[in-house]
């Protein structure tokens, strides 16, 4: 008898349209034969289902499940694909865990961590990941121009240390652009990072483990058209993508078993994807961590998956049926 798979997107802040892209491409990668699938898009209190028919089937909160032809309809598993609240920052991942419904990725407390870049950098510096040098600021504070150009630099990134995508990312240069930078990061989160620039090559590592095998995928390289890896560069084609990276083997060996590491210090589960920076001397700089990462067909994790002469299929299975074992 198949299983029935939820695949949760949507959510509730910037990101809205690219969840819903990775819900299409994950929906296009699990085994078809295998799993029944069912799209659940979220916004709010808006939790509902696009029937083949072209009706709605509203999801009961109660016992997440939905009505179709007079029948309810319980789900066995969710793949959440929410880059955001509430998919991204543990809120979903309690409400499953309280239902007893295993899911895709970490549990509350990784997730929680992880959405929020600066205690996720901080935590990992503790264990001697190298981070760029940043300072935290909450809705309600507020730092001089003079301090910012002090204690990080000019130029810096200034970004809300929630959420993803580039969403209210601002790369300053002089300082007459910190104060805007601030107020349009405050626009998308309650927490914003001034963060160093760091000059270097962008690359990026997608990591799964289950219980038989520990997978680590070939390393892409970034190369932005443009002043960073904005939106335009990761939606808009307006980047170079290159999988594997052109970095030494040494290198890419000493990236993979820190990915891997960084996947075993978080107790992440399910994919992740780790972005970092190699600057002069080939010293890897934490990016950020993401363990809802996007899935598109183009998406970083499809090409790593392609380029390590796997099957996204498959690799979707190993995801589902490790979780599946440990149903209560």
């Amino acid at each position: 008898m198949k299983r029935t798979i939820a695949i949760v997107c949507g959510g509730d802040t910037s990101e809205f349209e690219v969840s819903l892209r990775s819900a299409q491409g994950i929906y296009s990668f699990i085994d078809k034969e295998k799993y029944t699938l069912y799209i659940v898009e979220m916004h709010g209190l808006d939790w509902h289902i696009q029937l083949p028919d072209g009706t709605k089937a509203i999801v009961d909160r109660n016992d997440f499940s939905f009505c179709q032809d007079g029948k309810k309809v319980t789900f066995d598993f969710a793949y959440i694909t929410i880059h955001g609240t509430p998919g991204e920052d543990g809120r979903l991942q309690g409400y499953f865990d309280m239902l007893h419904i295993p899911y895709s990725c970490c549990g509350v407390l990784a997730a929680a961590l992880t959405y929020d870049k600066f205690a996720c950098n901080q935590y990992l510096k503790t264990f001697g990941v190298r981070i760029a040098d940043s300072l935290l600021l909450r809705a309600g504070q507020n730092v001089s121009d003079e301090d910012v150009i002090e204690k990080i630099g000019l130029p810096c990134f200034i970004k809300p240390s929630l959420g993803g995508s580039s969403f209210g990312v601002t790369k300053v240069k002089t300082k007459e652009q910190i104060q805007p930078a601030i107020d349009k990061a405050f626009k998308e989160a309650q927490e914003v990072l001034v963060e160093a620039f760091m000059d270097g090559t962008e690359i990026t590592c997608g990591c799964y483990k289950t219980k038989e095998k520990s997978v680590v995928f070939p390393i892409t390289e970034v190369v932005t058209h443009n002043e960073y890896f904005d939106y335009k560069a990761k939606y808009n084609g307006e980047s170079d993508e290159i999988t594997p990276a052109r970095i030494s083997d040494a290198l890419t060996d000493r990236v993979q078993k820190l990915t891997s590491a960084i996947y075993d210090i978080l107790g992440a589960s399910g994919i992740i994807r780790v972005d970092y920076i190699v600057t002069e001397g080939e010293k890897i700089n934490l990016l950020e961590v993401n363990t809802t990462p996007g899935m598109t067909a183009t998406s970083f994790i499809p090409q790593q998956v392609r380029a390590a002469g796997m099957d996204i299929k498959d690799v979707m299975t190993d995801i589902i049926e490790n979780k599946m074992r440990d149903k209560v």
